[in-house]
């Protein structure tokens, strides 16, 4: 795992009863005093510590952003997460995420929390607006718990301190149990198809307070390993567990499937497409130079125009841990 190397500065625990010890909210409470573990829809065994503290990996609260047209920093196919509001286009390249998994912003007056968690290589866009039965409309702030569960990042709002599972967008633990959040349709692409749908748009830079090896994949040829990493689930019987699916819903499609098609319609009518051009964030030291795995758009005709809908590329482990009884479309 070379990944290893380049994550020194990270306490990574292997699989071992020791670890899976530390599943105990009686622990676990000096550190999250807030948090109501009396409330939870998970067994605390599924939840694993990744490593760092509460924040140990940083959430940006206070994003800064430079013209796309300034953005000579990063190269054209390094991939961002594009997001688009009222007409306010914002992209977040993955090699700042991948050192702080979590930015809270606003975008087009709608406040978002934008989101990845790179062991299960899932892109998630919120809007972090909750109504809250006794409190109210509330906007919630998010921030890392530094827990896995599924491999898959536990994130905590700071209003509740509640748990909430980033890759279903619900509440798993906490006084807020059992709430989602709408999920927001953005496109996973490399920086020149959103210089091209976005001319005047934004992009995201560090903030500057935090020092990080930005343009560096601490988990190098993590996308090529047999196994992911502190995952001890069932795995994809059709399709190995580290290739990428688009997924959408409760269906997912193996990116080689699409990457054949070029172009595929569903018989539901979404309307699924693969161009070459983005890097694999995931596999070479440099971002930059991680091999390509293609663009991928999801759409649908509504009242004659395409729209975008809401979809992931996902590692398909993570796809299965979630939807076990799903069968990924591979041929």
């Amino acid at each position: 795992m070379k990944f290893l190397s380049r994550m020194a500065w990270l306490f990574v625990p292997l699989l071992t009863s020791a670890s899976l010890a530390w599943a105990d909210p009686d622990f676990w409470k000096y550190e999250w005093p807030k948090t109501d573990f009396t409330k939870t829809s998970v067994s605390f065994v599924e939840i694993l510590s990744g490593g760092p503290p509460k924040d140990g990996i940083p959430a940006i609260d206070n994003p800064r952003f430079i013209s796309v047209k300034d953005a000579v920093h990063l190269k054209l196919t390094e991939p961002v997460i594009g997001v688009s509001i009222n007409g306010d286009a914002r992209a977040y390249p993955l090699q700042v995420l991948m050192w702080h998994e979590i930015v809270n912003d606003k975008v087009g007056g709608v406040p978002i929390s934008v989101t990845f968690c790179p062991l299960c290589n899932a892109s998630i866009v919120f809007d972090r607006r909750y109504r809250h039965p006794e409190k109210g409309d509330l906007i919630l702030d998010f921030g890392t718990t530094g827990k896995l569960r599924n491999s898959d990042l536990v994130m905590y709002d700071r209003q509740t301190e509640s748990w909430w599972q980033q890759f279903t967008g619900k509440a798993i633990v906490g006084e807020l149990l059992g709430a989602e959040l709408e999920r927001l349709p953005v496109r996973i692409e490399s920086l020149l198809k959103f210089k091209e749908r976005h001319p005047d748009g934004k992009v995201l830079i560090p903030s500057g307070d935090i020092e990080r090896a930005y343009g560096i994949n601490p988990y190098e040829g993590y996308d090529k390993l047999s196994r992911p990493f502190l995952y001890s689930g069932k795995m994809p019987t059709n399709i190995a567990p580290l290739a990428r699916v688009v997924t959408v819903g409760e269906r997912a499609w193996s990116l080689d499937f699409l990457r054949q098609k070029k172009t595929f319609e569903t018989e539901d009518g979404l309307i699924i497409t693969w161009e070459k051009g983005q890097n694999s964030a995931l596999g070479a030291s440099e971002i930059g130079e991680g091999v390509d795995i293609g663009n991928i758009t999801v759409q649908r005709h509504e009242s004659g125009a395409l729209i975008d809908v809401v979809y992931g590329v996902d590692f398909a482990f993570a796809f299965h841990a979630f939807h076990p009884d799903v069968e990924i479309v591979t041929q």
